[in-house]
């Protein structure tokens, strides 16, 4: 087989960017992300420098988490009740508001750590808002063929946001301080806007439901009640709390890597740097029929990637390389819950699936920093570390096999 002909099979789908909605979604996404991340690094130092205490940046993670799961539950499900285009628009212009005030108050020197968490907190109700718009958006723009490969894409745009974005920050930090790093967020992120607003009307199909606690209850209840979506958000919750290992990286660089800055960068660039591989590798993936079964079998990669990884933590590049393979198979496992929730349910539920999803893979993670930081009191940092990777690989198994209709899912079915 002729190299042209390797590259076309196994890197990026770009087919879903000669949809013209589509590639304006994904343009702005790609172009915003980076600004987010910027403030993202931005805020986590200014409140440090105000503070001196790294107890309140972790504050900064509360300040997000709660708006994403209430707004996000809320937000997916008025997704399904109105025209989901206005709906991204007010999102948007909601967490774009917020940069503009972090802005603001960089620029006038207010130096006050309660209006940075008030207002990253109404960004992050911008974002729980727009984000399960812009995933139930997709299949509507698309079609279904396309959709993993649209996933793929959106994975690509995250991960090198989560690579690029930092660097930049830094940057924008050290030449002209926090104004103008969050100036960089303020601008990139009119490119978001715009292609919000050059979406055609997306007016809910199908039984609209009243938005509000009886949606979302009716969502939750959709997902109980129907067994390849739970699974596909138990396996998730699997493969976050029992192995992400994030939380043990600062430790691992204290005792293994004299406390060097550097490595620790290292280590929480790995899976980034991975997830960026698998995205731009990810040509095969919408190929793939039984998503099901690769499903199982990709997190039981990730949870093993991550127990070798802890085997050999004295070594920081073979750390920093089973973490790599790790975020690769986490990008493809993504791309394909992504998938299945955005093709198996029907147009009347997407928006709430979507509010569901970003709600598990905002609390997962967070959960599994602290089944990280507790196993490594109890265990030590290498039982928390191998532990938990095969742990997660070793229930994925079990779980996910267990189940029929998941086990047996097909790219396409519908509920």
């Amino acid at each position: 087989m002729a190299i042209g002909d390797l590259l076309e099979k196994y890197l990026v789908d770009t087919r879903p960017l000669h949809v013209p909605a589509y590639r304006r979604l994904w343009t702005g996404q790609a172009v915003s992300h980076i600004g987010m991340a910027v403030t993202v690094v931005a805020v986590g130092k200014q409140v440090y420098d105000l503070t001196h205490s790294s107890l309140w940046v972790g504050f900064l993670g509360l300040a997000n988490l709660v708006p994403l799961v209430v707004f996000g539950l809320w937000g997916g499900a008025i997704a399904d009740a109105v025209d989901r285009r206005k709906l991204l628009l007010v999102g948007s212009v909601i967490a774009w508001v917020s940069t503009l005030f972090i802005l603001i108050q960089a620029l006038l020197g207010l130096d006050n750590v309660y209006l940075l968490l008030a207002a990253v907190a109404v960004g992050a109700t911008g974002f729980a808002i727009s984000s399960p718009t812009r995933g139930a958006i997709i299949p509507r723009i698309l079609p279904p063929e396309l959709v993993p490969s649209a996933n793929a894409l959106q994975s690509l745009v995250y991960s090198m946001g989560a690579v690029v974005g930092p660097m930049v920050g830094g940057v924008a930090l050290s030449v002209g301080g926090f104004a103008s790093a969050y100036a960089i967020d303020a601008v990139l992120f009119g490119a978001s806007l715009y292609a919000a607003l050059r979406l055609p009307a997306l007016p809910p199909q199908g039984e609209v439901t009243r938005p509000g606690a009886r949606a979302v209850w009716e969502g939750l209840r959709f997902i109980a009640v129907t067994p390849v979506l739970l699974m596909s958000f138990v396996v998730d919750i699997i493969a976050m709390v029992f192995a992400l290992p994030r939380a043990l990286f600062p430790e691992l660089a204290a005792t293994e890597f004299g406390g060097s800055a550097i490595a620790l960068g290292w280590l929480n660039s790995g899976m980034a740097i991975g997830s960026v591989a698998g995205a731009l590798f990810s040509g095969w993936v919408g190929r793939v029929s039984r998503q099901g079964l690769a499903l199982v079998t990709i997190i039981a990669v990730w949870g093993l990637s991550v127990a070798l990884a802890g085997m050999m933590s004295s070594s920081l590049w073979l750390v920093v390389a089973f973490m790599a393979v790790g975020g690769a198979a986490d990008v493809i496992s993504s791309v394909w819950r992504q998938s299945i929730l955005q093709l198996y349910a029907p147009d009347e539920m997407r928006g709430r699936m979507q509010g569901v999803f970003m709600v598990v893979v905002a609390g997962g993670p967070r959960l599994g920093d602290l089944r990280a930081g507790a196993a490594a009191t109890a265990f030590g940092l290498t039982g928390a570390f191998i532990g938990g990777g095969l742990a997660c690989a070793l229930a994925v198994v079990l779980v996910g096999l267990a189940v029929p209709s998941f086990r047996n899912y097909r790219s396409g079915q519908r509920a």
